[in-house]
This record gives structure tokens, C-alpha cells and sequence, in this order.
């Protein structure tokens, strides 16, 4: 049973590589220059509602995973509202920081860069903090087997959509085997 759930999971998140993969294989238009806001790309070919559909989608594969119960439904909501905004707070650090990037590597301002770096984890350190707050009545209420499935679908639902690969990160302490 274990098995047969662990190989759902897997095809359930390799469709999702694959629909990402299928969005990264198409250029964005070149004929057309878009002068609407939300029909620009980032450097990876997303736009920002490709972004929010991805996080949609993560969010639903989290919840759809740990098959709460009616009691557990409560703890859902704040939850996932701070899940969403640590990943909007992400991707708009990301989008402010893209030109200060550009002109420390254009510069090699290996000091700014240093400073950059350390402002953006100490920020990513205290949303992952309000996270974990968040997280915690929802994790209490989970059995030993929703915690396990927690713990891997919740890192793929931190993973900004265009960054995927293994950076070596275990699940937070718990010991996934999949």
C-alpha cells in the first residue's frame, strides 16, 4: 500500500515537471512585444500568472496529500495563507533584488553581494519562521504518516517554480524514504 502510494506520488509530481517542462520548451512571442504587465517572463519563461497557477497547483497537491480529516480541515486555512505569502514574499524579493544582482556581478562587488546575500537570508529565515509557526497546529494534529508525506510534498511546495533539482536538503529532521 505504502508502495503503490509512493508511486502515485511520484507520477503525480513528475506531471508536474513535465507540464513545467512543457511550459520552459515554448518561447514566449517575440512578434509581439507585450506591453500588458502580466504578459512578461522572468528569466525562466514564466510569467506571474504561470507562477501563481504552479503555487496553486503545489498548494493542492500538499493538501490533497495529507487527506485530512474533518478536525485537521481547521487548521488548513492559516496555513496556507502563510504558505502563500512566503512564496509571494520570495518571488517579489527575487524580482527586486534581479537588477541589484546584475550590477553587483557587472561590478564584481563581491562585498555587496556578500551584504545582499546575508539580507536576503536573514528575511527568508524570519518568513520561514512565520511558517513555521503557521505550520505547526496542522503538523500537531497529523498522524505519523500524514507528517511523512508533509515533509516531502512541503518541500516541493517551497521550491520556486524554474528551480528544480536536489540541493542536497533533507525534509526538516524527518527521515523520508521514498
Amino acid at each position: 500500500m505504502r508502495n503503490r502510494f509512493l508511486t502515485l506520488m511520484s507520477v503525480a509530481m513528475f506531471a508536474a515537471a513535465g507540464l513545467s517542462g512543457a511550459a520552459l520548451a515554448v518561447p514566449p512571442a517575440t512578434d509581439h512585444p507585450a506591453t500588458d504587465q502580466s504578459a512578461k517572463t522572468d528569466d525562466h519563461g514564466f510569467s506571474p500568472e504561470d507562477r501563481s497557477a504552479f503555487l496553486d497547483a503545489r498548494v493542492a497537491a500538499l493538501k490533497a496529500g495529507l487527506k485530512l480529516t474533518a478536525a485537521q480541515e481547521k487548521a488548513w486555512p492559516a496555513f496556507e495563507t502563510a504558505l502563500r505569502e512566503t512564496s509571494k514574499a520570495r518571488a517579489d524579493r527575487r524580482a527586486d533584488s534581479h537588477e541589484k544582482w546584475k550590477d553587483i556581478h557587472e561590478h564584481h562587488d563581491v562585498i555587496e553581494g556578500l551584504r545582499l546575500r546575508s539580507q536576503g537570508l536573514t528575511t527568508r529565515g524570519a518568513e520561514l519562521g512565520k511558517l513555521a509557526d503557521a505550520a505547526k497546529p496542522l503538523f500537531d494534529s497529523l498522524d505519523d504518516a500524514q507528517k511523512h508525506r508533509f515533509a516531502i510534498l512541503l518541500k516541493h511546495a517551497l521550491k520556486p517554480h524554474g528551480h528544480g533539482g536536489h540541493h542536497g536538503h533533507g525534509h526538516w529532521g524527518m527521515n523520508a524514504k521514498h
